[in-house]
């Protein structure tokens, strides 16, 4: 069955830019509520041996093939299992180590395709900002090509098209920040490049783009 993955660094780690409490809150009640319903409706489905321990690629499978899952569970595997499948992708994107800019590869299409880095940044910010209400920023990587995205709710890129492929993204719900910036999404927006981790990005790209 599905479980929180390891964030491989403690809630405080990634201070100032993302509060300890914040993170505390967001990972052990926010994404834990995610797995639990998620894991309620893979047993509704009886394919908890397909789920096996915490299989992603199971998930992913329904994710982007939603009609195939059964229609009583179908808004709850969507709304869940795209928590839990966001949430560890999310993660796994920062590091206390993080910030700077990208490297390689990643670097050289980012300038190919928004004309630098910066520019990159302006873009993504106004993606973040614009999604009304709650959801997700993306960097996606589709038919070869870097763009951006947004999606509602804890709905994932691959729900549209399993081959639109996510690279970096940011959580705008208000609970991702609003106990240190309250409504300023942009200021949270601002600080959290200084916690994102290229090297993980990097690898993502390298691994769709070969």
């Amino acid at each position: 069955m599905f479980k929180l993955p390891d964030l491989g660094y403690a809630f405080d780690a990634l201070e100032p830019h993302i509060d300890a409490k914040t993170m505390e809150i967001h990972y052990t009640k926010h994404h834990q509520t995610y797995v639990d319903k998620l894991n309620d409706a893979i047993k509704k489905m009886g394919a908890e041996d397909k789920a096996g321990n915490n299989d992603m690629g199971y998930l992913i499978g329904l994710l982007s093939d939603l009609d195939s899952v059964p229609e009583d569970v179908r808004a709850a595997v969507r709304n869940n299992g795209g928590g839990h499948a966001n949430h560890s992708f999310f993660w796994d994107v920062m590091s206390p180590d993080g910030g700077g800019e990208p490297k390689g590869e990643l670097a050289e299409e980012i300038d190919k395709t928004f004309g630098s880095f910066d520019d990159f940044k302006a873009k993504f910010k106004e993606a973040a900002v614009a999604r009304f209400g709650s959801g997700w920023a993306w960097l996606c990587f589709q038919d070869k090509k870097l763009h951006i995205c947004s999606t509602p709710n804890q709905d994932s890129t691959i729900m549209e098209d399993k081959n639109h492929a996510p690279l970096l993204g940011l959580d705008v719900w208000e609970h991702a920040y609003y106990l240190k910036y309250q409504n300023k999404r942009p200021d949270y927006i601002d600080a959290w490049w200084n916690v994102v981790k290229w090297g993980q990005v990097e690898k993502y790209l390298g691994m769709l783009a070969n």
